[in-house]
């Protein structure tokens, strides 16, 4: 299970390999070789002393070009640590694997990424032993992805979309268009992504309305993060919890989306006590743009 923002933004591309090369390609506009094959390798980096290092996820990507080791680094603040141990880890992988490494570092964070982005450089002024300069992934350069078209065409980067921009204004566009892309992959893989979005999200409103959206499509409630919210509806006890937090999400919903909800039709949603009327309502209210459309038979 996914616990924090932090694993998921660098596990993500332990779930689909393929993504972190097109982001190096299509982001950050760097001429990354096309990999014939990419395989995870063990994350660690421990020496015999006891010494223990561990970079986020390492993956070795083949191309025809040769073969490179590719260190993500998921990054939340700025730590001047990473000035010696990133250098540590590109030449330890240099020296044991005897390939090219790569260093990306990701961050949620705008400040994060402009301070990830300076070089290291170790030595004296005119004349540096070495230089590192990581490749960074961040709100500025990653894409926002609002557009359901868009987000079908590349499922994965519509989720680094909303794992990187969960905290901008943009945040419920994105969570639409995600949700609705979620139906045209496998449901497995469809139920990770979901876990690592959930992860991501700081927003307490942005992180409800995606449990909301994802329960209306029953994604959320595949995986132990949901457990706590099964056991909050256990201890309720009663059919009615159930209904009433059905009807409750249903508004939410359409809040989040900006429709205007009439108290007529607050009314008939809190009414109802039909749970597969709700779990119908609940659905349509994802991609309903009124609330006839919510409504009709």
């Amino acid at each position: 299970m996914v616990g924090q923002s932090h694993e998921a933004l660098h596990r993500i591309f332990q779930k689909d390999p393929a993504l972190l090369t097109r982001a190096l390609q299509k982001v950050l506009h760097v001429p990354f070789p096309e990999p014939r094959e990419i395989a995870a390798l063990n994350v660690d980096l421990t020496e015999i002393e006891p010494v223990e290092r561990r970079v986020d996820t390492l993956l070795r990507a083949e191309t025809d070009e040769g073969m490179y080791l590719l260190v993500v680094e998921s990054q939340g603040k700025a730590d001047d640590r990473k000035r010696g141990s990133w250098p540590y880890y590109l030449s330890y992988l240099y020296e044991k694997y005897r390939c090219e490494p790569v260093l990306i570092v990701i961050t949620q964070s705008s400040a994060t990424a402009r301070w990830a982005s300076r070089p290291i450089q170790l030595g004296f002024p005119g004349w540096y032993s070495l230089t590192v300069r990581p490749l960074v992934l961040g709100p500025d350069n990653v894409p926002v992805i609002a557009d359901e078209r868009q987000a079908e065409r590349d499922v994965p980067l519509a989720v680094l979309s909303a794992m990187t921009h969960g905290r901008g204004p943009g945040a419920a566009a994105i969570l639409e268009s995600l949700a609705s892309a979620l139906r045209t992959i496998d449901p497995d893989s469809a139920a990770v992504f979901v876990q690592f979005v959930d992860s991501c999200l700081a927003d307490p409103q942005a992180k409800q309305m995606w449990r909301d959206l994802m329960t209306a499509i029953q994604y959320f409630w595949r995986h132990p993060l949901a457990e706590q919210v099964r056991e909050e509806g256990r201890e309720q006890g009663l059919e009615q919890g159930r209904v009433e937090a059905k009807a409750e999400m249903i508004l939410h919903i359409f809040q989040w989306r900006g429709i205007q909800v009439t108290e007529a039709a607050r009314e008939q949603v809190g009414a109802c006590t039909d749970m597969h009327q709700l779990e119908v309502w609940a659905q349509r209210a994802v991609q309903a743009t009124d609330l006839a459309e919510l409504f009709a038979p």
